[in-house]
């Protein structure tokens, strides 16, 4: 595990789970919300994000959470040596959306850019989420078993298995 993308629909703990697997490995987390806006969610020109994910995806080691775009998304699939799909079910993805639009109010959203606007932000998850579980998300699912011989593949499907799943990492690092 050098190489992690982590993916899936909005509002699925993704950069918890990141963060959380950067600190136990020790592999340097990329956020890509982080990468693509600055301060107060102005994004940037996408010929610069482009640049940026290359000179990410030219390094050794990294883990790459978020989404991006569709260009550099199948890129960052395709270099990847460990993938981490997060595939909840929908109305889990629905509540921690909300969930995380609730507690914004009071502490900043985890991997959002400083000053992000938090309500048009939560909108636009709102949008994608029926978007993404309708046209994306098969796309992931048929993906990560074509490729399950060739890398290594972490499909979690529930709160528990991602709590499984960090649980088997931390382990693994203490011995």
């Amino acid at each position: 595990m050098k190489k992690v993308a982590v993916f899936g629909n909005a509002g699925g703990g993704k950069s918890t789970l990141s963060s959380r697997l950067s600190e136990v490995t020790g592999l340097p987390l990329h956020v890509l919300d982080k990468i693509q806006y600055l301060s107060g969610g102005v994004e940037i020109p996408q010929e610069n994000y482009r640049r940026a994910h290359q000179q990410i995806l030219d390094t050794d080691q990294w883990i790459i959470d978020g989404f991006g775009c569709m260009e550099t998304l199948w890129l960052r699939l395709s270099e990847a040596d460990s993938l981490i799909f997060v595939d909840l079910p929908l109305p889990v993805h629905f509540w921690w959306v909300t969930k995380r639009l609730i507690t914004g109010y009071f502490k900043p959203p985890a991997g959002w850019p400083q000053n992000s606007p938090l309500l048009k932000s939560s909108i636009n998850s709102y949008r994608t989420l029926r978007l993404c579980h309708k046209f994306l998300t098969p796309k992931y699912r048929e993906y990560v078993e074509q490729v399950q011989s060739t890398k290594s593949v972490y499909h979690l499907r529930s709160t528990k298995q991602i709590a499984q799943f960090l649980g088997s990492i931390e382990n693994a690092s203490r011995n």
